[in-house]
């Protein structure tokens, strides 16, 4: 069944002007009369590729760069870390030990090994890999306020869902990774270009998505039932905001997509065969990936997976590396490579861009209690795509992992890459910003060379 609620995990007691023409704040931010309201009236759209969408994984936190893609082997010990490096499938390639199943399927990847923008702040960091632009400092008033539309958004805004019914933009199970990771929203393209929220772990039994689900004693039929409900409403509240009363056309198809079989269906996990779930592994990792794909394969065109933070220090309650990496890094590896192989078995791959970052890398010098710190300078990002050029790494650190040593990629370089997957030309897209100026959704960065064939 479904079930209206009003914002972040709280039930509503029944369906009312305000629980379903405000339909509540879903997930941070995407209101179902907004997100329709502001697409009817996006003068912004333009051709896309077909079908194109994203799976993001954010590494909220900022994984260790020589943990995961760019392993320094020979290094001596406080730089190598407490791990070895394996072999890839691409010649003379490695990856870190507790990542095997990407290095299987390495020559189905590419791994940009010189991302950087210098800054070991969180906020910052976010901001600048979500959005592709230098955010606000941890320690400014206004430390949590967005400057620009990230990555999805934009997408929401320019493109929409691939298929009616459905969201364009969703988050997997949710988007607080323990750290300053405020920047997944629309900033001032409007609130109906936010996330839909899971907000909710595929893994555990009981999974269902909050946001699409009314009270038990609210049957779908009675919601379709717009007379019903119109004359249920308070007459008192509808004479204080008439204008909310009158259910207008974006609001009337709200109601679809809260009652859309397609979408019930996208979210319904426990739809795919015992064999699928247990190939992604039966973490929340996994079943995030698998649901990521669900989304892309019925039509959402871009989705966030958000699982855990990557912030291992050794120090203020944080785990160290080791601990750190052998926690995280094992079922990450396995989602993300079933993940792909999946997508290639389904046909997906072509048009489904894969990838995985986090705001920084970590230090290359290990810290007297085992952790590594914030580091900025040099740092890998993850993509796949079957319609790329993979099995290459683009870009080098230096021998310690400390610093670009050839080939240096900007964040507006990779979010460049990722408009240019889904057909658009992000330095020629402007939107007015909160003071009505023309901003640039990407300024100074182009697309990946390499990448594209």
């Amino acid at each position: 069944m479904f079930r209206v609620t009003g914002g972040r995990g709280s039930d509503c007691t029944g369906v009312t002007r305000r629980t379903f023409l405000q339909a509540g704040v879903l997930g941070g931010g995407l209101a179902l009369g907004d997100f329709l309201r502001a697409k009817a009236s996006d003068e912004h759209a333009i051709p896309h590729v077909e079908g194109a969408s994203v799976i993001l994984f954010w590494m909220s936190g900022g994984p260790g760069h020589m943990e995961t893609w760019d392993p320094k082997p020979d290094a001596v010990a406080q730089f190598r870390g407490p791990f070895g490096a394996t072999k890839t499938t691409i010649p003379g390639v490695q990856f870190g030990e507790l990542c095997p199943e990407e290095a299987k399927i390495a020559d189905k990847l590419a791994i940009l090994r010189s991302v950087n923008h210098g800054s070991g702040d969180h906020t910052k960091g976010n901001h600048w890999m979500l959005t592709g632009m230098e955010g606000p400092a941890f320690n400014v008033a206004d430390f949590n306020v967005q400057r620009r539309p990230c990555m999805g958004s934009a997408t929401a805004k320019l493109i929409g869902a691939n298929k009616p019914g459905l969201p364009p933009y969703a988050a997997v199970p949710h988007l607080r990774g323990g750290t300053d990771n405020f920047f997944h929203y629309s900033a001032y393209l409007g609130r109906g270009y936010n996330p839909f929220v899971t907000e909710s772990d595929p893994n555990l039994p009981d999974f269902r998505v909050r946001n699409l689900s009314l009270p038990t004693d609210m049957p779908i039929s009675r919601l379709e039932d717009r007379k019903h409900l119109l004359e249920s409403l308070d007459a008192s509240k509808r004479t204080v905001d008439a204008r909310s009363v009158s259910l207008d056309p974006h609001a009337e198809r709200a109601f679809s997509l809260l009652t859309s079989k397609a979408t019930a269906a996208a979210f319904d996990i426990n739809a795919e065969p015992k064999k699928t779930r247990d190939a992604y592994g039966r973490h929340t990792f996994g079943q995030s990936a698998l649901l990521a794909r669900r989304l892309v394969e019925a039509g959402v065109t871009f989705v966030t997976v958000n699982c855990v933070p990557w912030d291992h220090h050794g120090t203020a309650n944080r785990l160290a590396t080791k601990p750190g990496a052998e926690l995280l890094i094992p079922p990450f590896d396995r989602a993300l490579a079933a993940l792909v192989s999946d997508l290639i078995e389904r046909g997906l791959y072509e048009r489904t861009l894969v990838v995985a970052m986090g705001e920084f890398g970590r230090t290359p010098r290990m810290n007297p209690e085992g952790g590594r710190d914030h580091w900025g300078n040099v740092f890998s990002v993850l993509m796949g795509c079957g319609s790329m050029k993979m099995g290459q790494v683009i870009g080098r650190s230096n021998p310690r992992g400390e610093y670009v040593a050839d080939r240096p990629v900007s964040p507006q370089d990779v979010t460049a890459t990722v408009f240019k997957h889904l057909g658009i030309d992000a330095r020629k897209v402007h939107f007015p910003d909160t003071q009505n100026r023309p901003t640039a959704l990407v300024e100074t960065g182009e697309p990946v060379r390499e990448l594209f064939r």
